[in-house]
């Protein structure tokens, strides 16, 4: 947790003794910025339009509220109708906040189950069938159980929508939309993105009522700690630099992006064959492949994850060193996310980003967005043969957008078909017994 703030304390935000206990335990005593701002208007009930990234906090500032106010109000089991729903993009970042909701709440009797894709469906609907107060839960398969008569939403208290810019680009506009016309009138929402275009606006003008508002951590500053550096390469050189940079920080965790699942898969072949251990990740893989290769690279067993940007939204694993852009994106915003995976919690961080001819354009878009230079390395055994195809620094006007085709002209207008949804998890109480 942070402690920018060390005047205030998680004591001082009036939570109930046994999420303080709870915190004591994870010897957490003072709250990041966003828990310090979005904790006391949410345990008064407010809806609350929240603008922050994965890594400053987030799920903690709207899980402490949700458990203490269902646990003040304490009611009986009811089948298959929970009294909070948190809806997520993926299924990495539904489970990790299942884990926090467990953790938070592990001296409370309330229980919850996480719902996405990789697994049976029997054990969760069981779950949902025995009653939980939380359900946690990526968009299609949420619907799908619906719409099947294994869950309802009547007595939902407390909404929240998170990372909904991610909603948004992966296709789920459709379901989101369907899943919160089913929601009752009376209730608590929250919305949190890590960016606020018109569509995230639109979206929070429908779903919220007078809502506070709470800023961290803007996007064009997100980057500010993270140490930044462009390689100019030829393509044909990237991977050869690439072992080049792993060589030179061998006891470090790193991250790798690519822009394809097939990218990512080469990517990680070729460095197995070179001798550095290295696993892909991204939507192509199972569940079970998924947990097992973050769960690798959560405990160092492999020290290079290589991944997509809609695989790595949920990544959350501290002590990520290095993060290398092997693939410059071809969307500004996701530069900003993917270099957030390392500097988390306010720790330093390194990324580096292999830049070729071909995506010069893209790189100067997103100068254009963190509104930063980014000095070059050229320190580096490739630089020379990139040197006569270096890019011509000729930025647009800052209005002007970076490509209007990307422009979407609403939340329910989208251009990407709907996702498929997950599965679940079996039900746990958050008491660590099965629900």
């Amino acid at each position: 947790m942070h402690q920018d703030s060390p005047t205030i304390t998680f004591a001082s935000l009036n939570l109930a003794a046994p999420l303080l206990r709870a915190l004591v335990e994870k010897a957490y005593t003072h709250p990041s910025p966003i828990q310090a701002k979005a904790i006391p208007p949410l345990l008064e009930g407010r809806d609350l339009i929240g603008c922050a990234q994965t890594g400053t906090g987030k799920t903690a500032a709207f899980a402490l509220p949700i458990l203490q106010r269902l646990a003040a109000r304490p009611q009986p089991f009811a089948a298959r109708r929970p009294r909070a729903l948190i809806l997520t993009p993926t299924r990495e970042l539904a489970a990790q906040i299942g884990e926090n909701i467990a953790f938070y709440g592990r001296h409370l009797s309330l229980r919850h189950t996480v719902i996405f894709g990789g697994v049976g469906e029997n054990p969760q609907i069981r779950a949902l069938a025995a009653g939980v107060e939380i359900v946690v839960a990526t968009p299609g398969r949420l619907l799908d159980l619906m719409e099947r008569g294994f869950v309802a939403l009547d007595r939902v208290e407390i909404f929240v929508l998170d990372e909904a810019d991610r909603m948004l680009d992966m296709g789920f506009a459709p379901d989101v939309k369907r899943i919160i016309a089913r929601l009752p009138a009376r209730r608590q929402s929250l919305l949190f993105s890590a960016t606020m275009p018109e569509a995230i606006r639109e979206l929070a003008n429908r779903l919220l009522r007078d809502p506070v508002r709470v800023d961290v951590a803007p996007t064009a500053t997100t980057v500010d700690k993270v140490e930044q550096r462009v390689c100019h390469v030829q393509r044909g050189d990237k991977h050869r630099l690439l072992v080049h940079t792993l060589r030179q920080h061998p006891e470090e965790l790193v991250l790798v992006f690519a822009r394809t699942k097939h990218g990512a898969n080469r990517i990680a072949d070729n460095l197995d064959r070179d001798g550095i251990q290295a696993v892909a990740i991204h939507g192509n893989k199972s569940q079970g492949a998924r947990q097992r290769a973050l769960e690798d690279f959560r405990t160092g067993r492999t020290r290079v994850l290589v991944a997509t940007d809609i695989a790595a939204r949920g990544i959350d694993v501290k002590g990520i060193a290095l993060v290398v852009n092997f693939d410059i994106p071809e969307e500004p915003e996701a530069y900003v996310h993917r270099i957030g995976r390392t500097a988390r919690m306010g720790a330093k961080g390194l990324a580096y980003s292999f830049c070729d001819p071909s995506e010069h354009s893209s790189w100067r878009d997103i100068l254009r967005l963190i509104r930063q230079s980014v000095p070059v390395h050229a320190d580096h055994p490739f630089a020379a043969n990139a040197a006569s195809a270096l890019p011509a620094e000729t930025p647009r006007p800052m209005n002007a957008p970076a490509n209007p085709a990307r422009r979407s002209g609403g939340f329910w207008r989208t251009n990407r078909p709907p996702r498929q949804g997950y599965g679940s998890f079996q039900g746990r109480s958050l008491s660590g017994r099965r629900g």
